[in-house]
This record gives C-alpha cells, structure tokens and sequence, in this order.
C-alpha cells in the first residue's frame, strides 16, 4: 500500500516539477526576447531533473 502512495505521489510531484522547468525556461526565453536555450534543451531538462530526482527519492525511501 506505502509502494502505491509513493508512486502516485512521486509521479505527481515530477510531473509537476518537469513542467514548472519548462515554463521557467519559456517565460525565460519571452523575457530576453531571444532563446535563452532550445526548445529541445527545454525538453530534455523537463524530462531528465524530474526523472533523476524521482530515482533518488526512490532509492531514499527503499532504503527505510
């Protein structure tokens, strides 16, 4: 049951983190005027922190 609750809640909370990045780096880029990074750049930060953070909370709780 504490498995499910962890999944649940950690997707959600990547999820979440993944597009607070993106819309950080967009409203980054409507500021400056010009690209700040590339839209692929964006994407794979958007992607990877949420999903690197998720795999260490993961080995945290595995590890209570």
């Amino acid at each position: 049951m504490n498995t499910k609750i962890f999944w649940i809640f950690g997707i959600l909370q990547s999820f979440s983190l993944g597009v607070i990045v993106f819309l950080l780096f967009r409203s980054l880029n409507l500021i400056k005027g010009e690209s700040v990074i590339g839209l692929d750049t964006q994407i794979l930060l958007s992607i990877s922190f949420p999903l690197f953070f998720l795999l260490v909370e993961y080995i945290i709780y595995k590890k209570r």
